[in-house]
């Protein structure tokens, strides 16, 4: 459509494939999801779709102004911090309008055992401490800040199979995409003996279930502590973000 509006949505989490969805067929809305590349076999959202990075924050300024792009929703995983910062940047140097999507971190409840700590590398110095089988579910690029621990042995969970294997001295990969339910989690945790968990505070329910799990097994959480952003609007849910679309159309 000649006067529809184009926005983009900086994707790569399960909210971000929903929010196209549902925004994908209003009427006067292009909506164009950019995928970092780094996911095999990533869900397609509905709407157009672009893969690949930008080249910093100079390259997604040039990038919205090529593109005629009228706004912009950040809605990459909470340790993106790298493609947050580029998109304030970004958007402010064009001129757009940028919401942040962001999910609320999961709070410690009763009965919880959790260890937050600010970085991987301090993680790996507290494990050995803590416990002697580990469920690692960090993602893949980090695993090598866990490569020369000799006394734990990881499960490690991955969306998709790596090309290599891990740097790790003693490990198992089980293959998953979440949500996962607790029931499942609390199995997974008792077969394979697990003591510690070690994961990013993710928020949502989609991986949730390991923390239940966990307070209910009563094991210990090893939970790396989000990355300070810039200052963004910010919506919590698809719904406030939704909403925030239609105030910026009229």
């Amino acid at each position: 459509m000649p006067d529809s509006k184009r926005l983009l949505i900086l994707g790569g989490t399960g909210e971000a494939r929903q929010l196209a969805d549902d925004l994908a067929a209003r009427e006067g809305l292009t909506v164009i999801t950019s995928l970092a590349g780094r996911t095999v076999a990533p869900l397609r959202p509905a709407g157009e779709l672009r893969i690949g990075g930008f080249g910093g924050a100079e390259g997604l300024t040039a990038y919205l102004r090529s593109a005629k792009i009228d706004f912009v929703i950040d809605a990459t995983h909470p340790y993106a911090a790298a493609i947050s910062r580029h998109a304030v940047a970004a958007a402010e140097a064009a001129g757009r309008p940028l919401l942040r999507l962001e999910r609320t971190a999961w709070q410690p409840e009763a009965g919880d055992h959790w260890i937050e700590v600010d970085s991987l590398a301090a993680a790996a110095q507290a494990a050995p401490s803590l416990g002697h089988r580990a469920f690692l579910t960090i993602g893949l690029k980090e695993l090598a800040v866990f490569a020369a621990l000799p006394d734990i042995w990881f499960l490690v969970r991955l969306v998709a199979a790596p090309e290599e294997p891990p740097p790790l001295l003693s490990y198992e990969i089980i293959l998953g995409r979440g949500p996962f339910a607790v029931e499942a989690e609390r199995e997974l945790l008792r077969a394979h003996r697990i003591d510690l968990i070690i994961a990013k505070n993710s928020g949502g329910t989609a991986t949730h279930g390991k923390i239940v799990a966990a307070r209910e097994l009563g094991l210990p959480v090893m939970l790396l502590r989000r990355p300070p952003l810039p200052p963004a609007d910010t919506a919590g849910s698809i719904e406030a973000a939704i909403a925030w679309v239609g105030k910026v159309l009229v």
